[in-house]
């Protein structure tokens, strides 16, 4: 009988077909086995090996399934051709990563991207999807790939009231994140974007990744400069008028009109407002949306995520597109799938509609002023007149500007860094040039920050800063 070289051990929790299937497909594999070759008869190789006649039946089958073997009646089972793998080149071996600089574990977070878990409704939210899996087995089946409609009508309803936006349901798209839905948009838009310096780095990786090159367009007082945006070949703008990140100014009434002539004056040309937290604005009423000076059927796709005003792990971003972009969406993404679950789509829903969200953003919006105030209030007392604070009426963070000669910005994040706070500076956010940025000027956001660790947080900072000083003056 043919030589075999299969070794089955009872004891394993593989089961002995399998390990039968696998030794022999492995020596087909490897040529042991040609093409050609008559395998031994189920009885006989059962006999041989010492295990049932199915045991071997399965392996051969699986074998004869996955083409390897091939039966022939009244005749066995034949050894199929299998064509020998090409070698693979050896590649240089790849540089070891470089380790990240050794520091002392974080105890402040200051990054922007921070929000407070502990103002999630989580009793609300958890009733209203135990509600929906019980008595709504229609969400287990596949769903309108701009979003149910539902939600879309629910987002319709909350985003005219209180952002001034004007659309139906029908303009709205929901999708797993901005960076997802600006990854879509990008292909159906004309020529080069233009994108915020300082600004959010990732809007600018997705646009580019999308095949839209970007155009860095400075930013000062008021936001986004118009006449810089003029003077480039820029078709499309992505925007951040009601909180420009990271600045945090507010784009005026003023300027908001001179961007949408600048989008008027040629045709195809379109604004992308990202209105990514609008939501907290803590002593003034919001501008309206740039989406509603236009109207639904103007040159702006509106943006937004509830990543700030519930969680950042519950990814539900939506867009409002304008009519005329619409049967464009439609021809190239009618076939794609919805990529956030239905479940989640009709708890938001619910949420929006039964009046938690407005009742939630409140209480949020509360919670935030009391923390900003005590972070602005310990940052005044330590550092007194040698800084000053900005961008304090929206958002989840602030800027403190530095006076007087400071280390480089890379020195001033680095000693926050080995004291413990993680923060970057405004010039971190240049795409540009750095060299646009005041030097000296530190972004902190404090969605993430406990209210009672602020005034502790503030003199670490000062001393962190201090010594930061003094070492460069030595040098």
């Amino acid at each position: 009988m043919l030589h075999l070289t299969a070794a089955l051990d009872p004891a394993s929790r593989v089961p002995l077909y399998q390990q039968l299937y696998r030794s022999l497909a492995g020596e087909i594999r490897s040529g042991a086995l040609p093409a050609g070759t008559r395998m031994p008869g189920k009885r006989s190789l059962a006999e041989a090996l010492g295990v049932s006649v199915n045991t071997v039946d399965g392996a051969y089958q699986m074998l004869a399934a996955e083409g390897y073997l091939a039966s022939r009646a009244r005749s066995g089972f034949y050894v199929q051709e299998y064509p020998a793998l090409p070698g693979r080149p050896e590649l240089p071996a790849a540089p070891a990563p470089a380790a990240a600089p050794a520091g002392p574990p974080v105890q402040y977070d200051l990054s922007t991207g921070g929000v407070d878990t502990g103002l999630f409704p989580f009793r609300t939210w958890a009733r209203l999807q135990k509600e929906l899996l019980y008595t709504s087995p229609q969400l287990l089946a596949r769903g309108d790939p701009r979003g149910d409609i539902q939600l879309r009508q629910a987002l319709a309803g909350y985003l005219e009231e209180y952002r001034g936006v004007r659309c139906t349901f029908g303009q709205i798209v929901v999708g797993a994140g901005i960076e997802y839905l600006l990854s879509l948009l990008a292909p159906l838009l004309p020529g080069p974007a233009a994108v915020e310096d300082p600004g959010y780095p990732r809007a600018r990786q997705v646009l580019e990744n999308s095949g839209r090159p970007c155009r860095l367009i400075p930013v000062d007082e008021g936001g986004l400069s118009v006449a810089d945006l003029a003077a480039s070949d820029a078709a499309v703008c992505y925007v951040t008028p009601s909180h420009q990140f990271p600045t945090g100014v507010t784009m005026p009434a003023p300027r908001r009109a001179e961007l949408l002539g600048w989008a008027a004056a040629a045709p195809g040309r379109y604004i992308i407002e990202d209105d990514y937290d609008s939501e907290f604005r803590f002593d003034t009423r919001p501008l309206p949306s740039l989406q509603g000076m236009a109207g639904g059927d103007g040159p702006v796709i509106y943006l937004s995520t509830v990543a700030r005003s519930l969680a950042p792990g519950i990814r539900i971003a939506y867009m409002v597109l304008p009519r005329s972009l619409l049967p464009a969406w439609q021809e190239r993404y009618s076939l794609y799938s919805a990529t956030v679950g239905r479940f989640e789509q009709q708890t938001l829903a619910r949420f929006i509609q039964e009046g938690y969200f407005t009742r939630h953003l409140a209480r949020s919006r509360m919670t935030y002023k009391a923390r900003r105030n005590a972070l602005a209030g310990a940052l005044t007392e330590a550092f007194g007149p040698k800084a000053r604070l900005s961008g304090l009426h929206t958002g989840l963070h602030l800027l403190l500007h530095l006076a007087g000669p400071v280390p480089s910005d890379q020195e001033l994040v680095r000693a926050a860094r080995q004291a413990g706070i993680r923060l970057a500076a405004l010039s971190g956010y240049s795409m540009a040039s750095p060299a646009r940025c005041p030097s000296g000027t530190l972004v902190l956001g404090y969605g993430a920050l406990e209210d009672s660790l602020c005034p502790e947080l503030a003199s670490t900072l000062k001393k962190a800063i201090s010594a930061a000083c003094a070492s460069s003056s030595r040098a």
